[in-house]
């Protein structure tokens, strides 16, 4: 079975689909009612699933008419708008996570395929950069950059 943050994603994300417009406008405390959870559950979700390495952009206005502005940022079609905008997304330093995010992220636009994106996996867990902080995250970043900028340069 789902967990509810899974469950509350995949609402979010139908609801940003077919909006039309790739955003959505919500009440945290009327999504949370929905989902019988905490509010704190939602934001939860919004902090972790709806990141700007994802694609999102979340806006937040709290108080008594506050809200929750999710939007589906699209990637720049420019082959060299996009290389430098990827570049700036992984910075000098990348975690694992931050990694596999905007790889899903790439994978989703079909800029690379699931196979090039388990090789990049594959080079760039902590099992395989066995040295200590920050430098495995530079290193990380790094390589990530090095890897995509080829695979950019080649892709059709």
């Amino acid at each position: 079975m789902s967990s509810l943050s899974n469950i509350i994603e995949q609402y979010l994300n139908k609801l940003i689909q077919q909006s039309g417009q790739k955003k959505v406008e919500i009440q945290r405390n009327e999504l949370a009612e929905k989902f019988d959870c905490a509010p704190s559950q939602i934001n939860y979700v919004l902090a972790t699933r709806f990141t700007i390495e994802r694609g999102y952009v979340v806006e937040s206005r709290r108080g008594g008419g506050g809200f929750v502005r999710i939007v589906k940022v699209p990637l720049n079609t420019g082959e060299m708008d996009l290389l430098s905008e990827v570049i700036s997304l992984v910075g000098d330093r990348i975690s694992e996570r931050r990694a596999t995010a905007i790889l899903a992220r790439l994978l989703e636009e079909e800029l690379v395929t699931p196979r090039e994106v388990a090789i990049i996996k594959a080079c760039l867990g902590r099992n395989v950069l066995r040295i200590g902080l920050p430098a495995r995250d530079q290193l990380r970043a790094n390589i990530l950059k090095s890897i995509l900028m080829v695979i950019f340069k080649h892709s059709k």
